[in-house]
């Protein structure tokens, strides 16, 4: 019995793009698909700072020091240790010059698998845990990303909800929303603003997270509001992963 010729498959379902990519091109010589796994820890930090603009791109130089919780190394008395963290741009510089303590490495890059250093690591494992999403959506790092970020929608963003949307989402995934994504993120929008503005000091609270300046004239309400749909977007498997 021959195989049908159609375009749909012998079965007539429809080809989805990797298996038209798989029959044009079996052994991956054009190097038009890859593997999909989460991004190493340094790339997770890079990539929220890039777009949110902070990202400085110096090469060479000394550790950066960024965002840690207080008595991080209080178990560390041979000697005894303190940390401070940087208070200019170095605070904001690539994931590969974060200050590394064997065995007490950075939080952030604990949460995201990084090795200790304590022995060679051939490959990284990489975990989806509870400790990672939280690490997204509260370390100090990529509050304070979330909220440049935020004040680069409402700059370049254009005027409407449905506009910045459009850009954040160019910024971030490289994509346009679809119609649901652009719902909810509309909807938890409209739901902070409202929380927001019954509670101003929370807004306030939330953008006095890390040491860039506020924008001039920013409504701190509005401005709270976009800074947590960041976070949202931020915390997409989207953002942190290979695809």
């Amino acid at each position: 019995m021959s195989v049908s010729s159609s375009p749909h498959g012998p079965t007539g379902s429809r080809q989805s793009p990797v298996q038209k990519c798989r029959e044009r091109d079996p052994h991956n010589q054009i190097v038009d698909r890859q593997s999909r796994f989460r991004l190493p820890a340094e790339i997770i930090r890079d990539s929220a700072l890039a777009i949110s603009g902070l990202l400085v791109r110096e090469v060479g130089g000394r550790s950066a020091r960024p965002y840690q919780p207080a008595g991080y190394f209080r178990h560390l008395n041979f000697p005894k240790r303190s940390y401070s963290h940087d208070t200019s741009k170095a605070q904001w510089r690539r994931g590969v010059y974060v200050h590394w303590q064997r065995m007490f490495l950075h939080p952030m890059m604990k949460a995201m698998d990084a090795p200790s250093r304590e022995e060679c690591t051939a490959e990284r494992p990489r975990s989806n845990t509870p400790s990672a999403a939280l690490t997204l959506l509260n370390d100090p790092t990529f509050i304070e990303a979330a909220r440049a970020f935020a004040s680069r929608i409402l700059a370049e963003g254009g005027g409407t909800n449905h506009a910045r949307l459009e850009f954040s989402f160019r910024q971030a995934l490289g994509r346009s929303p679809d119609p649901t994504e652009q719902e909810l993120l509309v909807e938890l929008h409209d739901r902070s603003k409202e929380a927001f503005q019954a509670d101003p000091h929370a807004a306030r609270d939330l953008l006095s997270s890390g040491q860039s300046p506020l924008p001039k004239n920013a409504d701190p309400v509005e401005l709270a509001a976009w800074t947590t749909v960041a976070r949202a977007l931020f915390n997409l498997s989207e953002s942190i992963t290979r695809n």
